[in-house]
């Protein structure tokens, strides 16, 4: 029986859950709050390294910022490959206004920008709006 790791967006649990029941939508043992939602996660400078690093799955943050035309036009489109990854990766996002201590560590210098983690590794990275057909074939390529 596989296990996976996932860290619960709403208190930063760990939670262990069966390959199998990934379908059944697990919610986190200690608060309740759906693990893989199918949403994206909004992280902060203080979550940001747990999920990155805990998480089992895959985990791709777009970095963005409020002011970003490109970043608004691709919000939409980054919810709904969340919503089509979901229980295949886990989607994040990070304002970089408000969060700019990671968006430096990691050196983005333009939003929107992209990064697949996997286990706190970065795997793989990309720049610019993309429509959501787009957002699922990167990330597929890079699973």
């Amino acid at each position: 029986m596989e296990k996976i790791h996932a860290v619960c967006p709403n208190c930063q649990a760990v939670n262990a859950v069966l390959a199998e029941r990934i379908p059944q939508q697990p919610v986190c043992g200690k608060c309740g709050t759906a693990l893989l939602s199918g949403h994206p996660v909004d992280l902060t400078d203080l979550t940001f390294d747990r999920l990155i690093s805990r998480s089992t799955l895959p985990v791709v943050v777009d970095f963005w910022a409020p002011w970003c035309g490109p970043c608004k036009m691709m919000g939409p489109a980054f919810a709904q490959a969340a919503a089509a990854l979901q229980g295949q990766a886990v989607l994040a996002k990070l304002d970089t206004e408000s969060h700019g201590t990671v968006a430096s560590r990691f050196g983005i210098q333009s939003v929107p920008s992209m990064i697949l983690f996997r286990q706190g590794r970065e795997t793989a990275r990309t720049a610019g709006a993309m429509p959501p057909g787009q957002i699922l074939s990167w990330v597929r390529q890079h699973l």
